[in-house]
């Protein structure tokens, strides 16, 4: 999958067999995922890491979008602002 802001694409891979699942459970927010699912994730958060990645640019993950059934959205969003 890749997603473009200000004209700067950027490339989110997803490891073979990838498994995320996120969880509400009140107080806190569990992110569950098998080896395939961590590397996924890490590599999403290096993309939106990379020099010349904008501030805001954000990546939306959902159930049926990359996460497993029942999981509540995640979204990973790049903010330089403090």
């Amino acid at each position: 999958m890749s997603a473009a802001t200000d004209g700067i694409t950027r490339v989110f891979t997803w490891e073979e067999g990838a498994r995320i699942e996120v969880r509400n459970l009140g107080g806190e927010i569990v992110v569950e995922a098998n080896a395939a699912g961590l590397k996924t994730l890490a590599g999403h958060l290096l993309a939106l890491a990379q020099d010349g990645t904008p501030d805001g640019a954000h990546l939306h993950l959902e159930e049926n979008n990359g996460l497993e059934r029942g999981s509540v959205g995640l979204v990973l969003e790049r903010c330089d602002d403090e």
